[in-house]
C-alpha cells in the first residue's frame, strides 16, 4: 500500500488500544494508541508511513495527528484514570516546537489530566538536534505529561537518553527465545542500571509467552505489554480483568526466585568456608612461592589463578595459573596495577574494614575470556589475596548471581 492510497483512505482509520500491566498492582493502568487502516480486508499499521521520508512532512503530520484524535475522542469518554500513550516521531514533533500536538492534547483533555499523557519517542530514530528536541520535551512536561523512550536497546544512545530524561525507558522482548537468557544478560543488566539512575521505570513490551513475562519481571520491569496478556483492540478492557491470574504468574516467579536465591547463597556460603579455611591453613604471603603454589594446588578444583596485591592496587605476587593442568607462575605480573578495574578500589575499602573476604560479581576474564568470580581476602599487613574462581565450578554449582 503506498502513500497516496494511505492518504486517500484515511476515513478508513482505526484506533487501537493496547492494554499496558503494572507488575505492582496486576491491573491495566495504561493502554498504547496505535493507527490502522483497513484496506482490502486487511489491517495496515500506520507506523511505518508515518516514518517514511519519502512522504512529505505535512502529510506525516496529518496522520499522526487524525490518530491522536480518534483515539483522544474514544478514550475521554471510558471512565477509568489509565494513562494514554500516544505515538509521536520525534522528527515531525520538533517541526512547530510540538504546539499543534499539544493543541490537539488541549481540545480533549483538561489541563490537570495532563499528568495522564505519556508521549512515545524513539530516540535512535531522531537526526536532529537534541537540545531542540529536548526543550520540546520539557515543554510537555512542565504539563506533568510523561516521556517513553520507545525501542531502547542495543542502537540507543544512553547520552540522549539520559538528556532526554524520560519518565519510561520501553524494552522490546517480542524476539527473546528462553534459551538466549544469558546472551541478553548484559544488555538488559546495563539498561536496568541505566533507568535507576535516571529514575525511569522499564516497560517491557512484545511479551508473548510466559517466559518472556518471567524475564520482564525479573529484570526490574514495572510495566508489561504484549499478547500473552491482552492484544491491541478497538475497545478497553476491564482494568482487573487478568489481576487473579497475574498475580498466580507473579507468585510462581517469586517462589521460583527464592529458591535459585537460597541455592545460591548456600553454594557460596560451601565455598567460602572451604577458601577461608584453605587461606587460614596455608597462610600465604606474597613473598612465599612455595605457599602460594600449596594453596594453589589446595585449591586446585576451585580457581584457575591466584595472587597478592596491595591496598593501591599494585600485584606483590607473581599469577599463579593453572595452564593445561598444571599450575605455572608468571613473574611478570608483579607490580602490575589493577586500580583501574571497576569496584577494586571499593573491595579493598569492605576489606581492610571488614576484615571478611568478599565475593565479586559475574565478570569474563580478560585474559581467558570464560565468566568467572573473584574471592578477596586479606592475609596481611595491606596485603591482600585474590582467588579467581573457575568456570567449570561456578557452572557445576549454578552460581552465576
Amino acid at each position: 500500500m503506498d502513500a497516496i492510497e494511505v492518504l486517500t483512505n484515511l476515513e478508513r482509520l482505526k484506533v487501537y488500544f493496547q492494554p499496558i500491566f503494572s507488575a505492582d498492582e496486576h491491573v491495566v493502568v495504561a493502554y498504547e494508541v496505535s493507527g490502522k487502516l483497513v484496506y482490502n480486508e486487511e489491517l495496515v499499521n500506520l507506523c511505518s508511513f508515518v516514518y517514511d521520508e519519502e512522504i512529505p512532512e505535512e502529510y506525516r503530520v496529518d496522520i499522526e495527528h487524525k490518530i491522536w484524535r480518534a483515539a483522544l475522542s474514544q478514550l475521554v469518554m471510558e471512565k477509568g484514570k489509565f494513562d494514554i500513550y500516544l505515538p509521536c516521531n520525534a522528527e515531525l514533533l520538533v517541526i512547530d516546537r510540538g504546539e499543534s500536538y499539544f493543541d490537539i492534547l488541549k481540545e480533549y483533555i483538561a489541563e490537570k489530566e495532563l499528568t495522564r499523557i505519556v508521549l512515545m519517542i524513539s530516540e535512535h530514530d531522531f537526526k536532529g538536534g537534541f537540545d531542540q528536541l529536548s526543550k520540546t520535551i520539557r515543554y510537555f512536561q512542565t504539563y506533568g505529561m510523561k516521556i517513553a523512550i520507545n525501542q531502547v536497546g542495543s542502537e540507543s544512545h544512553f547520552d540522549h537518553i539520559k538528556m532526554l530524561e524520560p519518565n519510561i525507558l520501553k524494552l522490546n522482548i517480542e524476539q527473546l527465545s528462553y534459551e538466549s537468557w544469558g546472551v541478553q544478560n548484559d544488555l538488559f543488566t546495563s539498561l536496568s542500571t541505566l533507568a535507576r539512575k535516571i529514575g525511569a521505570n522499564m516497560l517491557f513490551e512484545g511479551i508473548n509467552s510466559v517466559h518472556q513475562l518471567q524475564f520482564a519481571w525479573k529484570n526490574g520491569g514495572r510495566f508489561y505489554q504484549g499478547k500473552y496478556l491482552a492484544d491491541a483492540h478497538t475497545e478497553t478492557i476491564a482494568y482487573d480483568l487478568l489481576k487473579k491470574s497475574f498475580k498466580e504468574r507473579c507468585q510462581q516467579f517469586i517462589t521460583a526466585e527464592i529458591r535459585l536465591l537460597e541455592e545460591n547463597y548456600n553454594a557460596l556460603k560451601v565455598l567460602r568456608n572451604i577458601l577461608e579455611k584453605s587461606v587460614q591453613s596455608v597462610k600465604p604471603a606474597s613473598d612465599n612461592i612455595v605457599q602460594l603454589l600449596a594453596l594453589a594446588n589446595e585449591l586446585d578444583g576451585y580457581t584457575f589463578r591466584l595472587y597478592i596485591c596491595d591496598e593501591e592496587g599494585f600485584q606483590k605476587s607473581p599469577n599463579i595459573m593453572r595452564i593445561n593442568g598444571k599450575w605455572q607462575v608468571q613473574e611478570d605480573a608483579i607490580n602490575k596495577n589493577w586500580s583501574w578495574r571497576p569496584y577494586f578500589l571499593k573491595t579493598i575499602i569492605t576489606m581492610r574494614n571488614d576484615q571478611n573476604g568478599v565475593f565479586s560479581d559475574v565478570y569474563s576474564d580478560i585474559d581467558t575470556g570464560e565468566m568467572t568470580r573473584t574471592f578477596s581476602i586479606p592475609v596481611n599487613v595491606n596485603e591482600y589475596l585474590f582467588i579467581d574462581i573457575s568456570y567449570d565450578y561456578l557452572y557445576k554449582h549454578n552460581i552465576f548471581k
